[in-house]
Parts: structure tokens; C-alpha cells; sequence
């Protein structure tokens, strides 16, 4: 739209002779008739030039609704696609893997057992030696190789919270605004708009998010929880794979070893108590290596003093410790060049440690004879077992030691003073004698200061029995246990020991006893 502006001083844009003019709205600019009809011109050629952009763009937009394949975004979907799903068959082939080979050597056993059976029933049909005693332990070995058979495999599906894939969004916004202007401002915004529409993203104040990502999932091989068969038996002679050079503060010596932890590689660390360190054995190995402490005994962060238990946290690649003498739990990282710990938990006379799957710390302390379970960063904890006062009712225990969580979080104590192994089920407000409990002696259904303490995927407890210088297996719901290694009298031969404290099992079932008083620990292979 232009405006007659009479003037007599006023000169045209183009002729810059005083005539009467007429303002342009869109450039705000005043023409003479002559020169206004060729600026109207011009807009005119520039429109024209806009409709060709139109029409090219247009174009293009049925190009891209005849094979939406070639948008850019959705080319980027698709590399993300592909990438995600690369990801995906080959996490989903390893954990295959895995289970697969967990599978085959379980079956193997079962079949190895099931040819030996297959033997027996032979060689009797053969001889005609049967009678109905015959039948029924016939029966009941069937009966336990389809038991073996149906237990629940040590390998279990986790899913973390970590992402796989990359989270991915679709921002869907409302569309443009037009515009309405004939003029150069508003075929300028018109133009720019257009022409940037397919390529750009905007923003708008409440956008559609469409978000996909998919959880890591993984299997996890636990070495907490192995399967041990209910019949399983043990070298009688174990094999020294740590210290046995009596006491010392040398990489190859142990002095008052506690608590131990054997991970999936049979790698060992172990609580040395009174060397203030925490050190870690590779099987086969003749020196250990300090991992934690190691400068003698104090309080500051680069110590210890007189650690007596340890795990090992693989979430965080880190080391968790009973401190005992400095009142605290502590973590130190695994990673090379560590040099000092951070304190995780003060004020707490600690002395075992366990960790649940959702990472829950479990503490027990002596002193005020119970245990607490803590989340990581948690200051107080939650009472599960004890806390009572130091007695031997339910409710109760005296100076707990080493402690075990299953995948249910039931804790059991080894409830040293009690000569006893309590089982608290997750909210229980009483426990369950489940081992011991008739006394302080050496018969089968008795304990002696009980220490270390290991529950299979079956319920059967094994337990350090330190006074009696033996391990003993009590199968779940049992009145009394059994002897599966020592049990001769307290001495150094492979044999024996000189009194017990932590106990743990590796992957495929053998045994590792800390022999506190001959300084070593003791590795017992499962036959």
C-alpha cells in the first residue's frame, strides 16, 4: 500500500526530483508515480521469484511424501535403529552364551550321576540282587537327581538402570506461523520460513516428547550364591593358597587372618587383622598384594586398624572394610594408585559384612549385639536381626560375627557366644535357630563359637565351626549338621586346623577356609 504525500521540499527515492511522492509501507521509502510504478514492478518480479521458490519446494515436499526414507531425521532414526539393535542381538547373544555354558556344565554332572545310577540298576538286574530296601534307595536317588535337576541355577537375569542404547526424542511442535504482509518484510519472513521448515527443529512452549530407550539387561554370574549339590563332597586334605609362612608382615605371610572374599577368578582378598591391611591373592600365586591399608596401624584415611572382614562391591569396582578398632566401615577403590579410603559408616564396632542385589550393606556389631542394614550413603540403618540386649532368647543374640544374605534378604548370624546360627526372615521381629543352639560341645547338633557362615541356593548352611576346628554343613530344616572338612583335632597338617574364621565358596563349589591360628587359608576342591 503507498500514500500520496504532497510536498515541495520532498524528493523521490530514485529521481530525487521534487514531486509529489508516495510512501511505500513495506521499505518506508518515497517514490514520484513514475518510480513507484517500477518499485511495484520489482515486488512484482520478487514475487515472482517466491512463487518458483514455492513451487521448487513444493516439489521437494512430494518428493519426500512419496519416500520419507530420504528426510534427513528419519535417515538419523534409522542409523539409530540399526545401531540399537546391533547392540541389543549382540548383548542378548553373550548373556545366551553364558547361560548356555552355566546349562551344560550343570547337565553334565546330572548325566555323569544319572550314568552311574543307570550302572547300579544294571549290575542289579543282571545279578538279581533286589529287594524292597534296594527299591526305595533307588527311588530316592532318582528322586534327588531330579531335585539337582530342578534347582535354580546360580546365573539370573539383572536388569540395570543404566541405559544400553542412547536415549532418543522426537520433539513434535506445532506449525508455522504465516504470514499475510505483501510487502518486503513480509515476503522476506515468508521466504526464510518456507525454506528452512524441513531442515530445522523448532521450538515450542509445550512440545510432544516421544522418547525411546531400552534398559540394559545383562546376566549376572553370581559367586555369592554357587550351586553345590545336596550330596556335594570335598577333598579331605586342603591345599594352602595363602600365607602358611607363619605370622609376618611379608607379602607371602598372613598374621591373624578374619574374614575372606572369593570372587568368580578364585581371586581372594582377605582381612589381615593384625598386619592393618587388606590383601588379595590371585590363585596360584606364591606373594599376595596389599590393596588396602598397609601402613600400619591408625586412623587416617591411607590405614587400618585391625580390619575383620571385607567384600567386594563390583558395581563400583571398589572394596567395602570393617575397620574394627577405628569404629567405622570403610571403601576403597580397586583401581590402580589408590593410596587411601573414604569412610562410608562411623560409630559402629564392626565385624562382618554382607551385601544384598539391591546393594543394601549389612553390618553386624558385637557390642551391641545385632545387626543393621544400610544403604549406601545412610548413616543409621535399619534394625533386621537383634538389638535386643546380649541374651540367647529369639529376640536376641551375643557378640554376632560373621553374617549371610540371600536373594530374600533373610540374614542369618552366626551368634558367637550363643554357639548358635540365627535365621531372621526380612521384617521378622524374632529368629530361627537353624544351626546349633543345644550347648557348646562337639556333637552333630552342636556349635562351638561359631564364625564364617555361607548359605547355597538350597538353604544349606555352612558354617566355620571354630572351637571344634571344623566346617560343618547343615541342610535346611535339619536337627543336626554334618562334617565335610577337618573335624581332627586342632593342628597344622592339611587336614586339621587351629580355629576358624571367615569361609567362602567360589563358582564352581570349592571351599576356602581362613585357618587363623596356623596363619593360612585353605582351599578345599569339590569332587
Amino acid at each position: 500500500m503507498a500514500t500520496a504525500t504532497p510536498s515541495n521540499r520532498a524528493k523521490c527515492f530514485i529521481c530525487e526530483k521534487e514531486k509529489i511522492l508516495y510512501l511505500c509501507d513495506g521499505c518506508s521509502k518515497k517514490f514520484c508515480l513514475k518510480d513507484l510504478t517500477q518499485h511495484r514492478q520489482d515486488l512484482g518480479k520478487k514475487f515472482e521469484g517466491i512463487e518458483n521458490d514455492r513451487d521448487q519446494f513444493y516439489q521437494k515436499l512430494v518428493e519426500q511424501k512419496k519416500d520419507k526414507k530420504k528426510l534427513p531425521l528419519i535417515q538419523q532414526i534409522d542409523k539409530w535403529e540399526e545401531d540399537s539393535i546391533k547392540k541389543i542381538k549382540q548383548t542378548a547373544e553373550e548373556c545366551r552364551q553364558i547361560l548356555t555354558e552355566d546349562k551344560n556344565k550343570h547337565f553334565i554332572k546330572i548325566e555323569q550321576k544319572l550314568s552311574q545310577f543307570t550302572e547300579q540298576l544294571k549290575q542289579s538286574r543282571q545279578e538279581d540282587e533286589f529287594n524292597e530296601i534296594n527299591l526305595d534307595e533307588f527311588k530316592t536317588q532318582l528322586t534327588k537327581l531330579a531335585e539337582e535337576l530342578a534347582q535354580p541355577s546360580n546365573i539370573r537375569i539383572q536388569q540395570d538402570s543404566t541405559s544400553l542404547i542412547n536415549k532418543f526424542s522426537v520433539v513434535v511442535s506445532s506449525g508455522i506461523r504465516q504470514e499475510n504482509k505483501y510487502n518486503d518484510i513480509g515476503l522476506n519472513q515468508f521466504k526464510r520460513k518456507k525454506s528452512e521448515e524441513l531442515d530445522r527443529s523448532p521450538n515450542n512452549s509445550n512440545p510432544q516428547i516421544l522418547t525411546s530407550y531400552i534398559n540394559k539387561s545383562s546376566i549376572i554370574s553370581s559367586s555369592i550364591i554357587p550351586n553345590i549339590p545336596a550330596d556335594a563332597l570335598w577333598k579331605q586334605n586342603g591345599v594352602t593358597v595363602a600365607g602358611g609362612h607363619g605370622d609376618g608382615s611379608a607379602t607371602n605371610q598372613l598374621y591373624c587372618p578374619f574374614g575372606l572374599f572369593a570372587d568368580d577368578d578364585q581371586t581372594m582378598v582377605i582381612a589381615d587383622y593384625n598386619n592393618h591391611r587388606i590383601i588379595q591373592w590371585n590363585m596360584g600365586d606364591k606373594n599376595g598384594q596389599v590393596v588396602a591399608g598397609g601402613n600400619g596401624g591408625g586412623i587416617r584415611l591411607d590405614q587400618l586398624n585391625y580390619p575383620t572382614d571385607v567384600l567386594i562391591d563390583k558395581e563400583t569396582d571398589s572394596l567395602i572394610i570393617c575397620d574394627s578398632e577405628n569404629r567405622r566401615v570403610v571403601r576403597w577403590s580397586r583401581r590402580s594408585g589408590t593410596t587411601q579410603g573414604e569412610i562410608l559408616i562411623v560409630n559402629i564396632v564392626c565385624w562382618g559384612l554382607a551385601m544384598d542385589d539391591q546393594r543394601y550393606l549389612y553390618i553386624s556389631d558385637p557390642n551391641k549385639h545385632e545387626v543393621r542394614r544400610y544403604q549406601i550413603g545412610d548413616k543409621n540403618g535399619t534394625l533386621v536381626a537383634g538389638g535386643n540386649g546380649g541374651d540367647a532368647g529369639l529376640k536376641q543374640l551375643i557378640c554376632p560375627t560373621y553374617i549371610f544374605v540371600d536373594q530374600q534378604q533373610t540374614v542369618y548370624v552366626s551368634d558367637h557366644y550363643s554357639h548358635r546360627v540365627m535365621k531372621w526372615n526380612k521384617g521378622a521381629k524374632e529368629g530361627i535357630v537353624v544351626a546349633g543352639g543345644q550347648g557348646q560341645w562337639n556333637a552333630l547338633t552342636q556349635l562351638s563359637y561359631p564364625q564364617g557362615l555361607f548359605v547355597d541356593t538350597l538353604g544349606t548352611i555352612y558354617v566355620a565351626d571354630s572351637g571344634n576346628h571344623r566346617v560343618m554343613r547343615w541342610p535346611k530344616g535339619a536337627k543336626q549338621g554334618t562334617v565335610i572338612v577337618g573335624g581332627n583335632g586342632v593342628g597344622a597338617e592339611a587336614n586339621q586346623f587351629n580355629y576358624l574364621e571367615g569361609l567362602s565358596f567360589d563358582r564352581q563349589g570349592n571351599l576356602y577356609v581362613v585357618d587363623f591360628g596356623n596363619n593360612r587359608v585353605q582351599r578345599f576342591s569339590i569332587e
